[in-house]
């Protein structure tokens, strides 16, 4: 296939570039059993690309005790967000796979212009750990929007910060909710890991150098 054109991508960070889920459950299930709820990997899977406020929520939808104070939910994420970066502060370029690395190279020697759309607050912190802070022209994180996916927000951000049109950009993400937020944007949506299975995501691909056949 000829490429006709350069392309304009914009990334999801954890399942994509890096694989942080196994923090996140560390410490969201650390966090949890402070307020004697035993997260299960059940319920953490509803958790994947969803914000952190909202991922407390579902964990809450759990616990039996009186309900909590704003105040009080606002410490037990600052809590679970100190668990997760001691685990995140571990990470190295070694985290990343060779196969990410040489597509993300490839796809720049093109042209193409490379953004991260991540909910996480600490996409900066993780490129930074695992050498990626130079490989994207723009980061749009959750300190740059209100609303996590399948809210268009951060997506369309990214693109803002691309100066591209949301339409003129492709969208990887591995959450059904990650895909939702692309469409949202009007922009192409491509699945994988899980959302590989996922009937509104415009291809499917089951890995990361798959991208450079699109």
């Amino acid at each position: 296939m000829v490429r006709s054109s350069k392309k304009n991508w914009i990334f999801d960070l954890d399942g994509v570039i890096v694989f942080t889920d196994k923090f996140h459950y560390l410490a969201w299930k650390k966090m949890a059993k402070t307020i004697g709820i035993d997260l299960d990997e059940k319920t953490n899977n509803r958790l994947r690309g969803v914000s952190r406020a909202d991922s407390l929520e579902i964990i809450l939808e759990q616990y039996k005790g009186e309900p909590l104070s704003q105040k009080k939910k606002n410490e037990l994420m600052e809590e679970k967000n100190n668990l997760y970066r001691e685990y995140l502060n571990e990470m190295t370029p070694n985290d990343v796979s060779d196969d990410v690395k040489k597509t993300l190279r490839v796809l720049r020697e093109r042209g193409d212009k490379l953004a991260i759309g991540s909910s996480s607050k600490n996409a900066r912190l993780i490129l930074e750990k695992v050498g990626l802070t130079d490989a994207f022209d723009e980061i749009a994180d959750g300190t740059n929007i209100k609303k996590g996916k399948p809210d268009p927000e951060v997506f369309l951000k990214a693109a803002e910060f691309l100066h591209k049109a949301p339409e003129k950009c492709i969208a990887v993400d591995d959450a059904f909710s990650g895909i939702d937020a692309a469409k949202n944007a009007n922009m192409k949506a491509i699945g994988i890991g899980d959302s590989a299975r996922y009937e509104k995501a415009d291809y499917k691909i089951n890995k990361f150098s798959d991208l450079l056949a699109i």
